[in-house]
């Protein structure tokens, strides 16, 4: 009998962190599980450590060479077994009831994907600091169902919202095989919410469950202080071509929502091109650049109030996902939506 479950912990050079991500799923209270660990060209003790454990319900796959976060998680899902199809970085970890939870309430609603709420937590701390709704500034207390537009419109690039492209959603594996869903390879940044996208563009049921099962680890080393040039770029990209669909030359809002994240990808890539020299003292690359890009001080401007608070957030409040995420802190209340349908779990 095939498991309910097949978790993907893709690892690269995680020997400190994969012990835990991985007592995190077998611990857990849904026992018809498989544990899929691939390790991506660790150097360090990554794979030792993933196979001290004597669990049947672990496999541990090794490529030779490192072929990037897309292409690992990509050869574990066709490996995979499961009914479902749970994705954990192998530096997180999960709440004891996270995955019997989202299966009871994905069968329930007959879901195609279903995602919790997540809870951020610093390194080396003992409790979150937030979570990824409380953060966004929306009012969840309810599970939802999200369609495609709100996704997008939810998650735009330095702007206040729920940023789904950081959840972790599990996904119902005869779905993902029916529509030949698979990560973008070419991707090594932002590769969930391109993922998400395939998914919904091909119709899949997507809920959402207020409640935190998740615990995503802030590491100062991570993303944070990676150049915004490779993301934005990869967005710009990633985004200029799933516009080009015709599915989705056909659903003018989300033909906007689209442009808009465009416009603000390309807008926010004009402006760094000039601050990062600037921090750098690179002065005549700085000048030349904002030659090209006079809108730079009409940015600055409407950015600083902004640039302010998070800095303070970053260095004063030890929030080190505050430039991760990316989103404008004067987070202000949304008027309800009126696409998302609100289910309460009686009539899911």
């Amino acid at each position: 009998m095939n498991p309910k479950v097949s978790v993907i912990i893709p690892a690269y050079n995680t020997e400190v962190y994969i012990k835990k991500a991985i007592e995190s799923v077998l611990d857990q209270t849904l026992t018809e599980l498989e544990v899929i660990v691939i390790d991506d060209g660790s150097t360090d003790k990554t794979v030792e450590v993933a196979k001290s454990f004597t669990d049947q319900r672990l496999k541990v796959i090794v490529n030779p060479q490192n072929l990037g976060v897309s292409a690992a998680r990509n050869l574990a899902i066709r490996a995979a077994q499961g009914e479902w199809i749970a994705i954990l970085d192998s530096d997180d970890w999960y709440a004891h009831e996270r995955l019997e939870k989202l299966v009871l309430l994905a069968e329930q609603a007959n879901a195609d994907m279903i995602a919790d709420d997540v809870y951020f937590i610093k390194d080396g701390a003992t409790s979150p600091w937030s979570t990824l709704i409380q953060e966004s500034g929306e009012h969840i207390d309810k599970i939802i169902q999200i369609d495609i537009v709100y996704f997008v419109e939810t998650d735009v690039y330095g702007k206040a919202g729920l940023h789904l492209g950081l959840s972790k959603p599990m996904f119902k594996r005869e779905f993902l095989v029916k529509h030949s869903i698979e990560y973008d390879e070419t991707l090594s940044i932002a590769e969930d919410f391109w993922f998400d996208m395939k998914c919904l563009i091909n119709g899949a049921r997507f809920f959402l469950v207020p409640e935190a099962y998740y615990f995503y680890r802030s590491r100062s080393f991570s993303l944070v202080r990676k150049s915004p040039f490779k993301r934005l770029n990869q967005s710009c990209i990633s985004t200029y071509s799933f516009m080009q669909q015709k599915v989705v030359k056909e659903n003018p809002a989300l033909m906007r929502a689209l442009s808009y994240n465009l416009t603000v990808y390309n807008r926010t890539l004009a402006y760094y091109q000039v601050s990062l020299p600037i921090k750098e003292g690179k002065w005549l690359l700085a000048f030349r650049e904002l030659t090209k890009n006079p809108g730079f001080f009409y940015d600055f401007i409407s950015n600083f109030n902004n640039m302010i608070k998070r800095r303070f957030q970053y260095y004063v409040m030890g929030n080190e996902l505050v430039f991760e995420m990316s989103y404008n802190l004067q987070i202000k209340r949304r008027k309800p939506i009126s696409r998302i349908a609100a289910l309460s779990k009686n009539n899911i």
